[in-house]
């Protein structure tokens, strides 16, 4: 089974991994990373991972962009395609999980170049998200007190982050699991909160739907709704994380299906239920909410439980904030670094890039990336709100193109499967509604990429909008092309296409124990065996 150089060099650490030896132990730019995450912990990921400051902040900017109707459609969409995008991501990553994840996947599926550009517009996707946490933060706690500027919070956070995404794998799994579980159940207790609120039962005053007829549903018909979708996206970045961690699972080929399979409760409750209760408790046209013009920022359940009255309520809202900053501060920097220690053990990036310490923590691309957050020094000063815009818009745009990439894997995968004769019967975890849902979801990802971005045709031109929403498409096919060309690479063949590396299928079951046994498709049972592949 044949394929490139730098496929070779990357499945060999996954042998590793799984099978380490003294020598790579000891080598930082070789040593596998270590694999402790737990069910538990890839669980609460999977559920809490994706409740940020930037729904918890940034939902403001969609919400006065769209209208509360307005953003439940952009929402809702969004949410269908982010379920079919795991599908597919979740039956690659439970048969191959590796540290690469749907980067490797786009290397060993489709073509290296593609991995190339992939791997460094998800790089950039979480600086930009990070940078717009650093920014969130800043401006939550100035609800506070002013007494500090807000660079030095930023510099605060930036040192917190730093330190805390150095400690090993083991111990980012726990911070996440009390962090993500402080979160969930104060969402929760907010969503409680609103429902009184707006039955009159806190505040005297009905609201009911009040604000859906006056100001009205939708802030600007169509164009709302299409500002907002790339909001969406960009808030919905972080479900994929699930395919990084597998790579730094213990026990991925549980884990990970039984992760997927929450996303569309993860979506129903968390997103679409915040953008619910959000519309009903205040207008779009609220003030105090994020948008190009605005220099400073509250979170929309602040502001809605301030105007109930219920000022103790919106502190401990504001500190769940700052928690969820933490939290996903966090997250953010373990993807980066972790896509760029693939890419630089690859051969894409740098090779000091891929250094890790004793305990498994590539601590070089972790600093490497923390640097580059410090864009958001952009947002300081009278333009802040639209540095916070262009930076919302780039990361939305790139997280379609990343989504779109990983559907395309996903049917080349398959494709690969009936090539060379193996049956998907043997797949621990098997995508639903494929193939009519991985289609849709990679087709609809194509549209929004271009589709997001028409309002800057409106009369009057923006020629600045226009370079925001789509500056990103040229880059994106310089980088494939670039390597292509440069590299002279080749579409991976069906039949040569590596689909063995590390790969975990479905065997009979024989006198194994319970703790050997997962749950696969319709619950099926079966035990991992994983295959290492043969590079010749």
């Amino acid at each position: 089974m044949a394929f490139g150089k730098n496929q070779t060099s990357q499945s060999n650490n996954e042998v590793n991994e799984t099978s380490p030896s003294p020598d790579h132990d000891h080598d930082p730019l070789t040593a596998p990373l270590k694999r402790k995450l737990h069910s538990r912990h890839l669980q609460m990921i999977a559920i809490g991972g994706i409740i940020g400051p930037g729904l918890l902040v940034g939902s403001g900017k969609a919400f006065s962009e769209g209208g509360p109707a307005g953003v439940l459609i952009s929402f809702s969409l969004v949410g269908i395609i982010v379920y079919f995008v795991m599908q597919a991501l979740g039956e690659m990553a439970t048969a191959i999980p590796v540290t690469g994840s749907f980067t490797e996947y786009a290397q060993r599926f489709v073509d290296d170049a593609l991995a190339f550009g992939l791997g460094w517009a998800y790089w950039y996707l979480w600086i930009t998200v990070l940078a717009n946490e650093y920014n969130a933060v800043s401006l939550v706690i100035m609800y506070w007190t002013d007494a500090v500027p807000q660079w030095a919070w930023i510099l605060i956070f930036w040192f917190l982050f730093l330190g805390l995404a150095n400690f090993g794998v083991r111990e980012y799994g726990e911070m996440e699991f009390w962090l993500s579980l402080i979160k969930v159940l104060a969402l929760i207790v907010f969503f409680i909160l609103a429902i009184c609120i707006s039955t009159g039962g806190i505040g005297g005053e009905t609201i009911g739907f009040k604000y859906w007829h006056e100001p009205g549903a939708f802030a600007d018909s169509i164009n709302g709704v299409a500002r907002t979708f790339v909001v969406a996206g960009t808030l919905y970045a972080g479900t994929e994380m699930v395919g990084i961690t597998a790579g730094e699972s213990s026990d991925p080929q549980r884990a990970v299906p039984r992760a997927i399979k929450q996303v569309f409760w993860r979506i129903l409750v968390f997103y679409i239920g915040t953008m619910f209760f959000i519309g009903i408790l205040m207008p779009y046209t609220e003030p105090h909410l994020l948008n190009s013009s605005s220099y400073g920022a509250n979170s929309p359940l602040t502001i809605a439980l301030s105007q109930a009255g219920i000022l103790p309520a919106a502190h401990l809202i504001n500190a769940l904030i700052v928690v969820s900053v933490i939290s996903a501060g966090i997250g953010s920097l373990y993807v980066a670094s972790r896509t760029i220690l693939f890419m630089a053990r690859s051969g894409k990036a740098p090779k000091f890039l891929g250094r890790t310490n004793a305990a498994g923590v590539p601590w070089a691309a972790i600093l490497f990336s923390n640097i580059f957050t410090c864009i958001v020094f952009m947002t300081l000063g009278e333009s802040a709100g639209k540095v916070y815009d262009a930076l919302i818009t780039l990361s939305g745009v790139a997280t379609f193109l990343v989504w779109t990439s990983i559907c395309v894997a996903h049917v080349r995968f398959r494709s690969a499967l009936r090539a060379q004769g193996e049956s998907v019967e043997s797949l621990p975890f098997r995508a639903a509604f494929y193939p009519y849902g991985t289609w849709f979801a990679l087709l609809f990802c194509v549209f929004l990429v271009f589709f997001q971005g028409y309002t800057a045709f409106l009369r009057p031109f923006s020629a600045s909008d226009f370079v925001v929403n789509y500056i990103l498409l040229p880059v994106f096919v310089a980088f494939v092309g670039g390597w292509k060309v440069w590299h002279k690479t080749r579409i991976v063949g069906l039949r040569e296409m590596d689909i063995w590396t590390g790969r975990r299928v479905r065997v009979a079951e024989d006198d194994g124990g319970e703790e050997d046994r997962g749950t696969g498709w319709k619950g099926k049972g079966w035990r991992g065996r994983v295959y290492r592949g043969v590079v010749g």
